[in-house]
């Protein structure tokens, strides 16, 4: 199983990221879908959670209102658009697959400063 993310990068404060996370070895669409992200020194976090179908979301307040996360079946891969980026946004993004086993991506760093 691998899972690889991309689209990280550097961006100033109030701009914008899309990520990806293309799924290989795995059923893709049996799968629930997350985000995760951990800055220097804090644990990790959970962003953003999509079910197999891509039906239902759910979001850490945090993020409410600026992070929309997708899927499409049809690509095995995973997006999370982030609009309206902080500073406290600043983390390595990690892209985590789970049924009954979990499986995790190598992340990819988003640093958001001027």
């Amino acid at each position: 199983v691998q899972l690889v993310e991309s689209g990280g990068g550097l961006v100033q404060p109030g701009g914008s990221l899309r990520l990806s996370c293309a799924a290989s070895g795995l059923t893709f669409r049996s799968y629930f879908m997350s985000w995760y992200r951990q800055a220097p020194g804090k644990e990790r976090q959970l962003v953003a959670g999509i079910t197999n179908t891509g039906r239902s979301t759910g979001y850490a307040d945090s993020v409410k209102g600026r992070f929309t996360i997708s899927r499409d079946n049809a690509k095995n891969t995973v997006y999370l658009e982030m609009i309206s980026l902080k500073p406290e946004d600043t983390a390595v993004y990690y892209c985590n697959a789970r049924l009954v086993q979990e499986y995790w991506g190598q992340g990819t760093q988003v640093t958001v400063s001027s």
